[in-house]
């Protein structure tokens, strides 16, 4: 069991640089892959980033890529997602994501069972 904090979201202006944090509780994180998605309103929820439990592979979605990086920290069980140069279309509502997958290709949506409250990310023009 995990449990899941997310903060850092707030109000940007476009081209501008946000990081996001997941921190979670228990003394097993490093057995957890973790992800990061997000959902604009009217809209379903979609992938961002993710990242195996070692921090040894991470992947992303075509639209962030070259602007967003995930990162984790195991020994503060904290994950990050830091994203510049931000766009309008980020805007969304944030979450984080944990699954017990073990292997080191990118988790499919299925396997993640343990999300957070989300955090608001809104990028102005």
């Amino acid at each position: 069991q995990v449990q899941l904090v997310e903060s850092g979201g707030g109000l940007v202006q476009a081209g501008g640089s946000l990081r996001l944090s997941c921190a979670a509780s228990g003394r097993t994180f490093s057995r957890y892959a973790m992800g990061w998605f997000r959902q604009a309103p009217g809209k379903e929820r979609e992938f961002v980033a993710a990242i195996t439990r070692s921090g040894g592979s991470t992947y992303y979605a075509d639209s962030v890529k070259g602007r967003f990086t995930i990162s984790r920290d195991n020994a503060k069980n904290t994950v990050l997602l830091q994203m510049n140069s931000l766009k309008p279309e980020d805007t969304a509502a944030y979450y984080c994501s944990a699954t017990n997958w073990g292997l080191e290709n990118r988790p499919p949506r299925s396997a993640y069972g343990y999300w957070g409250q989300g955090t608001q990310v809104t990028v102005s023009s």
